[in-house]
């Protein structure tokens, strides 16, 4: 999962690659996830989240940007991206972002590769 991690999968650290990250979004879809390293739930859900990943980055014609932060870690990024989003925080959580703005979430034990599948095949469905 580590080598998935680093080639497909970067993680936002400061405002700056949140801020990236929302202009890439112009171009193309953007998924982040917000994860908590400590909890269970979420590990689960990113584990779903990677297993996603990892079908879907060698599609060729999914292009998509794949993020994740990590709250605990990162907890005044995980607050302005919330605010900025106006999507009240929740851990984990998914985000699905086009042309800048949340067009799907979703959190803890909803977060599955399946759905996430459906989202990549009806995006604004």
């Amino acid at each position: 999962m580590e080598d998935l991690l680093s080639e497909h999968v970067s993680e936002l650290r400061k405002p700056d690659d949140w801020e990236e990250a929302l202009q890439r979004s112009e171009d193309h879809p953007v998924l982040i996830l917000k994860h908590s390293t400590t909890c269970p739930i979420s590990a689960r859900a990113y584990r779903e989240f990677m297993a996603f990943v990892g079908s879907n980055a060698s599609d060729p014609k999914q292009q998509m940007d794949y993020h994740i932060v990590k709250v605990i870690e990162n907890r005044p990024l995980s607050r302005r991206i919330a605010e900025e989003t106006e999507v009240h925080h929740e851990s984990p959580q998914v985000l699905l972002l086009d042309q800048g703005q949340v067009m799907k979430h979703t959190s803890h034990g909803k977060i599955t590769k399946k759905r996430l599948l459906q989202w990549t095949q009806h995006p604004f469905g």
